[in-house]
């Protein structure tokens, strides 16, 4: 390591240097991530590319040899419309996949979390084909097609109403199939961006891992999701066919239908079993076997087959009575999936807190290592939010105020156009969580202004000291933007409240399978004089309301987030980290950009290396694909590289929030891979990046010592709060962006060019 050797400031270097930039979320374009007016694609494609200034245009004044390039690969995360849409529709498919990822670190493999986490991720899918079910199968074609007020000058339903029950049912079931059909399109829209990419030797789609980011193939996920695709469409489908028959058997109860009824629950245990199994066979260790795909074809074909079965036996007119009340089995298979969601938070939050007091690695931890049961009673909530406002709605939307409801007036002979109790209960817990969540919320934030101010006056006194009478005013702006970027640290309560209110929903829920729970109190209720029944009725339509327009901000949010930078912003740090991670748990969570992103990084860093050194630049989310890709380099490449990271999350999210793999341990690793010639860059007033190495905060304790502790250097933000005598304002706050534009920044990059050994270097190969 030559931690002297220093780039002069004129002359040529006797090596080439490539800075090879990475911008970080919401993307950028190659222009504005050069500085360069006219850029060139050297590789890639549209979705992702590497870029250029075009020679002959513009001005550098850096020394011969050291170069500039771009790696944009903003275009993977999707455009606006699909990103709006996915933000929605496959967000709790995204934090169960993500709650995976955030396990405690243990030193060894995730234990008993990965099939929980599995199992959950299934339940999901089963609860999204529950909530299509009850809007088409039981709300139009069971309860409000045979109600005359409910069709009435509505031809679209009329049709429905002539139609016999049964081939009624079968035709409704198409539109939960074909639900699930668009689960797996949003899911899949950009895998043909990634699979254009092949695979290096070493990194084919049947190697691969999942303990370590340094394993070959770690990013190759196809035949991962491939089969756990296949897993979920048939407890979809399954599900479906199990509800259809048990109508038909309470209806007309015959051999066949047992049969079938039958052997549709075979295949939703046979996936169950498949869940729990683990995804690669492995003789050499952890996650580095081939795919296991076997059982998966026999799945396919059998779920597929039941299903027609079941369409088609569903489909024969059997004259039976009119229907009264829900469709059989509905309510209770809502109840009994909410059940099976309880027991298995229960039993990961167990699992969770006997591995983190097990945990070997990581100065400290996000939400003190309960990430992973936070994350996935978000990702229930989340669904059953959306899955209650969906079926209220439509049930608000066809009984046109006509049928019972204890707060309405009664209409004789109405049928109760309901939709299941648990529900109803599901709305009440989503409207207490969001004002109790909302109450905590703002009571973290007020309670902790002070102690924020005093560790932003702390940073201001010691950055500007005695200020001028007229800078007064911009100490105090400054001081404010430090505080406000202090706010994440503080927000930990909250996630943990949440995680209490979660489990004690489903809990409460899932007590009606012994008969005390929410449906035994709505039947005591009734007999009551009607003022609890009304009031609990008109909170829960307080509750869909409030559930409905929290999907309603997340759509807006979505678009808003395409015309305003700074809403951008928020929204692709969460969405960016929900989709950094391959799809291990859920396969219609959103695709997984580092599949491509990392290994072409990779690629590129190695053929450059033929002609002399990199520097591999990462802004923001763009430091942690290049600490990724670091890990994935192979060994005689590292020394001829050199990591610039810059607004960097790696410490301040990642590694508190996913510590078994990108933990201090690992980023402690990727800095003895390249000799520490690693230079991080960050301002007290990002609200996102920070130091990887040493303290963040006024008071806090030291950070590591040795040359991990040179890592690290502040920026002070802004660079003055007077007025400089050839300007007419103060220097502007820069916060999170930029960095590149900064000196700072291009005397970090000479720095590391001077420290990158020309003797290690030899002449470009022969092509």
């Amino acid at each position: 390591m030559n931690r002297d050797r220093q780039l002069p400031e004129g002359g040529t270097l006797a090596h080439e240097v490539i800075e090879l930039r990475v911008h970080g979320v919401s993307g950028t374009s190659a222009e504005s991530l050069l500085d360069h007016p006219v850029v060139i694609r050297v590789a890639g494609d549209a979705n992702a590319g590497f870029y250029r200034p075009r020679p002959g245009f513009g001005i550098s004044d850096r020394p011969g040899g050291l170069k500039v390039e771009a790696y944009r690969w903003g275009a993977l995360t999707a455009g606006a419309t699909v990103r709006t849409l996915s933000l929605l529709f496959l967000l709790p498919f995204m934090l169960i996949n993500l709650a995976v990822w955030a396990r405690p670190a243990t030193g060894g493999t995730g234990g008993l979390i990965g099939p929980l986490c599995r199992l959950l991720a299934a339940t999901l899918t089963a609860a999204f084909m529950l909530s299509i079910i009850g809007v088409t199968v039981d709300l139009v074609g069971w309860q409000c097609t045979p109600y005359h007020p409910c069709v009435r000058h509505r031809g679209y339903l009329g049709w429905l109403a002539d139609m016999p029950l049964g081939p009624r049912l079968a035709v409704l079931a198409l539109v939960p199939i074909g639900a699930l059909r668009l689960l797996w399109w949003l899911g899949e829209r950009s895998a043909r961006a990634f699979e254009a990419f092949p695979a290096s030797r070493g990194q084919d789609r049947s190697s691969g891992g999942e303990d370590r980011l340094d394993l070959p193939g770690f990013w190759n996920d196809a035949l991962v999701v491939y089969r756990l695709r296949a897993i979920h469409l048939a407890i979809g489908l399954s599900t479906l066919a199990t509800l259809l028959l048990g109508a038909q058997i309470n209806i007309y109860p015959t051999a066949v239908a047992y049969v079938f009824f039958g052997l549709a629950w075979v295949v939703l245990a046979a996936a169950v079993v498949l869940l729990c199994l683990p995804a690669r066979t492995s003789t050499e260790g952890p996650g580095r076997g081939p795919v296991d795909l076997r059982g998966i074809r026999p799945l396919q074909w059998a779920s597929a087959g039941l299903t027609v079965l079941a369409l088609a036996y569903t489909a024969v007119p059997l004259e039976p009575q009119p229907p009264r009340g829900q469709l059989p089995g509905f309510e209770g298979s809502v109840a009994s999936l909410v059940a099976t969601q309880a027991a298995l938070l229960a039993a990961l939050v167990v699992v969770t807190i006997h591995q983190r007091q097990r945990s070997q690695h990581g100065r400290t931890s996000w939400l003190s290592g309960l990430a992973t049961p936070v994350l996935a009673a978000a990702a229930v909530a989340a669904a059953y939010g959306f899955s209650a406002a969906l079926v209220f709605r439509v049930a608000d939307f066809l009984d046109r105020g006509e049928i019972p409801n204890p707060a309405r007036p009664n209409v004789p002979g109405a049928p109760p156009l309901e939709p299941p109790v648990s529900y109803r209960w599901a709305a009440l817990a989503g409207l207490l969580a969001v004002m109790v969540v909302a109450a905590v919320t703002m009571w973290r934030i007020l309670t902790s202004r002070r102690h924020r101010r005093r560790l932003a006056d702390q940073v201001v006194d010691r950055d500007f000291p005695d200020p001028p009478p007229e800078a007064r005013s911009r100490r105090t702006t400054v001081r404010e933007a430090v505080a406000r970027a202090a706010i994440a640290e503080q927000l930990q309560p909250i996630f943990l409240v949440f995680l209490v209110l979660s489990l004690l929903g489903v809990a409460t829920v899932a007590l009606d399978l012994i008969g005390v729970g929410p449906s035994e109190l709505s039947r005591e209720l009734v007999n009551t004089d009607g003022v609890t029944t009304t009031n609990l009725a008109l909170a829960t339509d307080v509750g869909i309301y409030v559930i409905g327009l929290i999907a309603v901000g997340i759509l807006l949010l979505g678009l808003i987030s395409y015309r305003s930078e700074g809403t951008r912003r928020t929204v692709a740090v969460i969405w960016d980290l929900g989709t950094f991670w391959p799809r291990t748990v859920h396969p219609f969570a959103p695709p997984c950009y580092a599949e491509r992103a990392v290994p072409e990084l990779a690629k590129r860093v190695t053929a450059l290396t033929d002609r002399g050194g990199v520097i591999l630049s990462g802004h923001s989310h763009g430091s942690v694909l290049a600490a990724a890709t670091l890990l994935q380099l192979p060994p005689e490449v590292l020394p001829r590289v050199a990591l610039l990271t810059h607004g960097s999350p790696l410490h301040r999210l990642y590694a508190r929030l996913c510590p078994a793999f990108l933990g201090d341990w690992v980023l402690d690793e990727v800095g003895n891979r390249i000799g520490w010639r690693w230079i991080n860059l960050w301002r007290d007033t990002d609200p996102i990046g920070g130091p990887v190495f040493s303290a963040h905060w006024p008071g806090q304790q030291p950070g590591a010592a040795g040359p991990a502790g040179t890592v690290d250097r502040r920026l002070r933000d802004p660079q003055a709060i007077t007025v400089p005598p050839d300007d007419t304002v103060p220097p502007p706050l820069d916060r999170h962006w930029p960095y590149h534009t900064n000196p700072t920044y291009e005397a970090a990059v000479r720095e590391l060019a001077g420290r990158l050994d020309p003797d290690l270097f030899h002449p470009p190969r022969e092509r």
